[in-house]
């Protein structure tokens, strides 16, 4: 029993035990420091800073681009993260489009910028009448969802 519980934690592949309960992911990549930086050593400052070394890069752009956004929202640089997003969302796959849409969305609520988030929010649920959202992949309850985009909209407009 003993050798065989050793061989599976010798395979080539094992996640280190330090990535696994802290929700890192493993290696020595910019991102992977970034994320170091930005949970376990819980500064924010040098964790933007190896988030735009990883997205200078090219190493995991997407997750890259994504967490940096959150990290400088945290931060109160809200209008910086929508600058890096609308710069660098190109680099992004297609599938982190919808991702960094939502990142955009809570980012114009927070520093005020309600007609963006409104002209985002019609964006997105375009859409999803057209069946183009969530990666071609529709949901199951879609109409249902999608009525209740409708209101919420609907209800913002009114509010604005």
């Amino acid at each position: 029993m003993e050798e065989s519980s050793r061989r599976k934690s010798s395979r080539k592949g094992d996640k280190d035990p330090f990535c696994v309960l802290h929700k890192l992911p493993s290696g020595d990549t910019p991102y992977v420091r970034a994320k170091h930086a930005q949970l376990v050593e819980k500064d924010p400052e040098v964790a933007i800073v190896l988030f735009w070394k990883a997205i200078n890069a090219g190493d995991r752009v997407d997750s890259a681009l994504k967490d940096m956004a959150v990290v400088m929202k945290q931060l109160d640089r809200t209008e910086e993260a929508i600058e890096a997003i609308k710069s660098f969302r190109s680099l992004c796959s297609k599938q982190a489009q919808e991702s960094l849409d939502n990142v955009l969305i809570d980012l114009y609520k927070k520093c005020g910028r309600i007609d963006e988030q409104i002209d985002l929010l019609k964006q997105k649920l375009r859409l999803i009448y057209q069946g183009e959202a969530f990666n071609g992949n529709p949901p199951r309850l879609l109409a249902p969802m999608a009525r209740s985009s409708k209101f919420l909209l609907n209800k913002k407009l009114l509010e604005y």
